[in-house]
């Protein structure tokens, strides 16, 4: 699973089994999230989180101690779910440009939690690149 935080929404992406591609799964309120996710793992196999990194990122120490205590939050509560980092430069970006090339509507490309859906997908399958290199 991926996971790309933010203070508003959280976007969340799957792979699939094989861990070969990394699909869009939805956006969740950021304070309903830990909800969504203990519901999502009763129903679902998931043994990795790959939550986005955005250290370096503006350099905005705020949004790294947010995500630090996030990720701190998921440790705590679902302590037997391996929890991995992975750097998110300018995915956002990246999922704007998807989208275009995806052939999404421009009032599609507008929706911020379509933005940070594909931004999750974008960090699971970075992450799913480097694991099977």
């Amino acid at each position: 699973m991926g996971i790309d935080y933010g203070t508003k929404r959280v976007g969340i992406a799957v792979s699939d089994p094989l861990r070969i591609i990394a699909s869009s799964l939805t956006t969740v309120k950021s304070n309903e999230v830990f909800e969504f996710l203990e519901n999502y793992f009763k129903k679902e196999n998931v043994d990795i989180i790959v939550v986005g990194d955005p250290s370096g990122q503006n350099k905005n120490p705020r949004m790294k101690k947010l995500s630090d205590d996030f990720c701190h939050g998921l440790r705590k509560k679902f302590p037997k779910k391996n929890i991995e980092r992975m750097h998110e430069f300018y995915t956002s970006k990246m999922a704007f440009q998807a989208m275009i090339d995806g052939g999404l509507k421009k009032q599609e490309r507008k929706n911020k939690a379509t933005v940070d859906k594909v931004s999750a997908s974008i960090i699971l399958q970075d992450y799913l690149k480097k694991i099977q290199c």
